[in-house]
C-alpha cells in the first residue's frame, strides 16, 4: 500500500497482538515496524492529506482535525493494554519506513531511556472545579433589597461567600495535589482548563498528571475517590489511566515531517 507512514508511538517488542478489528487513522490498521530493540507503531496516510501543505490545512479544520485525534488515540488506548508506549505528536508522518527507521536510529538512545522510566507506569488525570453557579443556585434566594443600602450588603455577603469558596477551593487542591503525589511517582501542574474550551462546568483550579505504577494504581485512585464528595461546590474529576504524555519529555514533539 502506497502513502505516507503515520507513525503514533515508539515501544519495545512486545508479543501480544493488538485487537484485530482495530484501525488508525484513516481506516487503515496499525502495524509494527522494527528497528534495533525498538518498534514504531505505524500505518498508511495519504499524501492528499498529510502531506506538509495539506496537512497545515487540515490543522484548521476542527472536525478533521478531532476525527484524527480520536483515531491516534484508540490506536494509543490499545497499545497502552499490552505494552509501555511512548506517544508521538499528533500527526508524526514520514515519507516511507526508511525515514522512520531513520528517526528512531537517531533518537535510540533516548526513546530507550525514557522508555525504561516510563516502564509498567501510566499517567492519571485528576481536576478540580469550584462550582460556584450550582452553589448559587442551590442556595434560597436572597430577599429582594428594600433599600440601596440593603442591596449592597447583600452584594458584599454574596461577594464574601464567593471568596471563601475560592479560598477553600485553593486549599483544598494544594492539599490534595500533596497527598496524591506522595502515591506517585512523578507529577505535572498544567495551565487551568479554559471553561469554553474544554466544556466542562465550573472553574478548573487544578489540573494535574500524575505517574503511577500500575501496581499502585488502585491505590491511586482509591485515595482520588474519598476526596470526592469531600467539600460541598467543589468537584474531583478522574480521568486515566492513560499512555504517559505529560511524562514523555521532548519525545513527544519535535518530530520531522515528510
Amino acid at each position: 500500500m502506497t502513502g505516507l507512514r503515520y507513525v503514533y508511538a515508539v515501544c519495545r517488542p512486545y508479543g501480544t497482538p493488538l485487537q484485530a478489528q482495530l484501525t488508525g487513522v484513516g481506516g487503515d490498521p496499525p502495524r509494527l515496524l522494527p528497528h534495533h530493540g525498538l518498534v514504531a507503531v505505524v500505518s498508511h496516510v495519504p499524501e492528499a492529506d498529510f502531506a506538509e501543505e495539506p496537512l497545515r490545512a487540515h490543522l484548521e479544520d476542527l472536525d478533521w482535525l478531532t476525527a484524527v485525534a480520536r483515531a491516534h488515540q484508540g490506536v494509543i488506548d490499545a497499545l497502552t493494554t499490552v505494552t509501555t508506549p511512548l506517544p508521538l505528536r499528533l500527526g508524526t508522518v514520514f515519507r516511507d519506513d526508511s525515514g522512520v527507521r531513520t528517526m528512531m536510529e537517531e533518537r535510540e538512545e533516548s526513546f530507550l531511556r525514557t522508555l525504561d522510566r516510563l516502564e509498567g507506569r501510566v499517567e492519571w488525570g485528576v481536576k478540580v472545579y469550584v462550582e460556584s453557579d450550582r452553589t448559587s443556585a442551590s442556595a434560597a434566594p436572597a430577599p429582594k433589597p428594600t433599600s440601596g443600602r440593603d442591596y449592597l450588603r447583600q452584594r458584599r455577603m454574596r461577594t464574601k461567600s464567593q471568596d471563601d469558596l475560592w479560598q477553600r477551593a485553593e486549599t483544598f487542591a494544594t492539599r490534595l495535589h500533596e497527598t496524591l503525589s506522595g502515591t506517585a511517582e512523578d507529577s505535572r501542574l498544567h495551565a487551568p482548563q479554559n471553561p469554553a474550551l474544554s466544556g466542562a462546568s465550573g472553574r478548573n483550579v487544578l489540573n494535574a498528571a500524575y505517574l503511577v505504577s500500575r501496581t499502585k494504581s488502585e491505590e491511586f485512585v482509591e485515595e482520588v475517590d474519598r476526596t470526592k464528595d469531600g467539600e460541598p461546590g467543589i468537584r474531583v474529576e478522574l480521568t486515566g489511566p492513560w499512555a504517559a504524555y505529560s511524562f514523555a519529555g521532548e519525545e513527544t514533539a519535535g518530530e520531522e515531517g515528510p
